[in-house]
């Protein structure tokens, strides 16, 4: 197989991107890479060439750039030439941690959508503290501002069709985030998606969740809004992070007896740290494209990136956007049926 990657996307490319290739590389050996840039920057971070091809660009686009208008104007971009390698089938993939309204934008436009989704959801895997599951999907957690109730709907059907084919779910438990566990909560779009995802018999609805339960076990699948997912990924990770440096710096300044007490405990916060860390089970993936598209945080590292397109290859090797196509299509058809 082979993977086309944005190597000048990210707040580190194109050296964390080629690091974490490399380590992609060592470790699949029937996986190809071809990596979309600047050709004298990526060969300077780049070690060992094998099953590597740089397709030289002449631009990339940057974070701040306006995504649409990006897409558009930089034909020759990073971004847009590894998306085009995509749709031309010279890749089976994409993957980049660059500007993630560029992506979606070039996904959309260059790639496609798969045929009966109205709008793709960004998918995150977060991990869950207690519950039979040792992590949950989320969905929208930034593709889309606003949502109608039937791209909710779909994003409960993407969610469901994610955890069970590729997170191993048995009969995924999906619920709707809310500012209340009660079926009458929230405003009408969540008051209708309720009613809506209640009358699905294919789904197994579990109702609202607020976001203080989602790190609990509750659900294998939480369905939102790409800006209220958005924030609240956002809210999840700086917490973690905001804990564990409050721990940190609590110690330091306790004196000799907190000092000893952290070392002890040195092995308990790795574990802590190693439990939060949403990194390691890949990218956000943009589920409802017509090939795997998985987009890495911004300031990934080689290991992310590294564990990124680990996700991105076993989404090629299981047929995972065919066989959503096909699980759509079979749906459509019960519902003309009903």
């Amino acid at each position: 197989m082979k993977l086309a990657v944005d190597a000048m996307g990210g707040d580190y490319a194109p050296e964390k991107v080629v690091q974490g290739v490399e380590l992609a590389r060592d470790e699949f050996a029937d996986t190809k890479f071809l990596l979309f840039g600047k050709e004298d920057q990526i060969k300077k971070y780049l070690k060992n060439g094998e099953r590597i091809t740089i397709v030289h660009t002449d631009s990339e686009i940057e974070m701040g750039d306006e995504p649409v208008r990006a897409v558009r104007q930089k034909k020759t971009s990073s971004l847009v030439l590894a998306a085009q390698a995509v749709k031309d089938g010279k890749a089976d993939a994409l993957f980049s941690a660059g500007n993630t309204g560029a992506l979606l934008a070039a996904s959309l436009f260059i790639i496609g959508r798969i045929k009966g989704i109205d709008r793709p959801g960004m998918t995150t895997t977060l991990p869950s503290l207690e519950g039979p599951q040792d992590s949950f999907t989320m969905l929208d957690v930034g593709a889309n501002a606003e949502s109608k109730v039937k791209n909710l709907q779909q994003f409960a059907v993407l969610g469901n069709f994610y955890s069970a084919n590729v997170m191993g779910v048995t009969s995924p438990r999906i619920a709707l985030l809310n500012n209340g566990a009660e079926e009458d909560k929230g405003d009408t779009l969540h008051k209708e998606t309720y009613q809506v995802l209640s009358d699905d018999p294919n789904l197994n609805f579990v109702g609202n969740i607020e976001s203080r339960e989602l790190l609990n076990g509750t659900a294998d699948v939480v369905v939102t809004d790409g800006f209220t997912g958005n924030a609240v990924l956002k809210n999840t990770e700086g917490t973690a992070l905001s804990l564990l440096k409050l721990i940190k710096h609590s110690i330091l300044d306790s004196g000799v007896q907190g000092k000893l007490g952290g070392l002890m405990l040195k092995p308990v916060f790795k574990v802590v740290q190693d439990k939060m860390d949403y990194s390691k089970h890949g990218g956000a993936v943009l589920l409802g494209v017509k090939a795997p598209v998985v987009k890495a945080h911004g300031s990934s590292n080689e290991t992310q990136v590294y564990h990124a397109l680990s996700q991105l290859r076993q989404m090629v090797d299981t047929n995972l956007t065919t066989n959503l196509a096909d699980y759509f299509a079979t749906r459509s058809e019960q519902n003309k049926e009903i």
